[in-house]
């Protein structure tokens, strides 16, 4: 399996999955055009995407979800409540229909060679998702823009050989920054977004489960910093005796990060 995130933050979000025969973006938050360059630095033709999931509906995960699916021909897939709100939005026009894939979540589904499923997640959109991508018994996961943890993304992420994982705000950052109260009040409830401290606590769990790489994504950019976000999460491994057993890295927030083999 490789992973690769292609930007991940509020400017935009996509991710690259493949098993070499099957490959996919989680969400396209970027232009068409963004897409097709990001993939090109890391070696991959667009013409070799096989499928655009989508995780929700906010802006910087859908921007180019109809400009893709149309230029390569793919199929869109999401569940019902995200589809209608992209049909809703224009977004789908000039689609096939049988290219319009709704799912159902926490049902295991095929696409290509790969086994995927999409696990809810707390974050203030319509019916927001994960995923995890499953190929010849290795497992990976997108998990970001989440308020918290629950059972469902426990269970959708546990056992992956790499996860991307939120790692949102700094605390304090957040309270002490020029946001306004209303806002910091969402970011920081249960449909929010997740803060260096729990995304840290988090992965301590899935290294415990022999997680081996956490990809840090989704990082504000005024509300925490790279160093800092990758400093939190590295000492609470390091502390729980974890960080030999699983390695960190960062999503970038304008361009590719590192292409992962898992």
């Amino acid at each position: 399996m490789k992973l690769c995130t292609l930007v991940s933050g509020s400017s935009g979000n996509s991710t690259y999955i493949s098993d070499g025969t099957t490959s996919v973006l989680v969400d396209a938050g970027l232009t068409g055009k963004r897409i097709e360059e990001e993939l090109s630095s890391i070696g991959v033709s667009a013409k070799e995407l096989s499928a655009v999931f989508v995780t929700h509906e906010h802006n910087d995960h859908i921007t180019s979800v109809g400009v893709i699916a149309r230029r390569y021909g793919i199929p869109v897939y999401a569940n019902r409540g995200t589809m209608k709100y992209l049909d809703a939005a224009g977004m789908l026009n000039r689609i096939m229909p049988e290219n319009l894939i709704v799912f159902e979540n926490n049902k295991s589904f095929l696409c290509g060679t790969m086994t995927v499923k999409a696990f809810p997640i707390p974050h203030d959109a319509t019916d927001p998702v994960g995923y995890r991508f499953t190929s010849g018994g290795v497992s990976v996961a997108v998990s970001t823009d989440i308020g918290e943890i629950t059972d469902d993304i426990r269970e959708g992420t546990k056992g992956c050989a790499a996860v991307v994982l939120e790692a949102n705000h700094d605390i304090e950052m957040l309270k002490t920054g020029p946001y306004p109260y209303p806002l910091k009040k969402r970011i920081l409830g249960r449909y929010g977004h997740l803060s260096n401290v729990s995304s840290a606590d988090y992965a301590c769990e899935l290294a415990e489960e022999g997680t081996e790489t956490i990809i840090l994504g989704h990082l504000s950019k005024e509300n925490n910093l790279p160093e800092l976000a990758f400093e939190t999460v590295t000492k609470e491994l390091k502390k729980r005796g974890l960080l030999e057993k699983c390695s960190v890295m960062l999503a970038p927030r304008y361009s590719h990060g590192e292409l992962i083999v898992c």
